[in-house]
């Protein structure tokens, strides 16, 4: 199974606004969220998402 997962152009925008120095953490928070889900994508609507469940 392949953990890789992709990343539209406008989620990695509201990616950059997180502080850089919780970024790689919030990206794989944002990531394991979206495996969790079955998706292999993660856009806008699913960065919000996960946003909202984590806090």
């Amino acid at each position: 199974m392949t953990n890789h997962v992709s990343w539209t152009a406008e989620a990695e925008a509201k990616l950059k606004e997180i502080p850089f120095f919780v970024r790689p953490a919030a990206r794989k928070k944002i990531e394991k969220f979206a495996q969790e889900q079955g998706l292999n994508e993660i856009t806008v609507e699913v960065y919000d998402r996960a946003k909202q469940q984590f806090g």
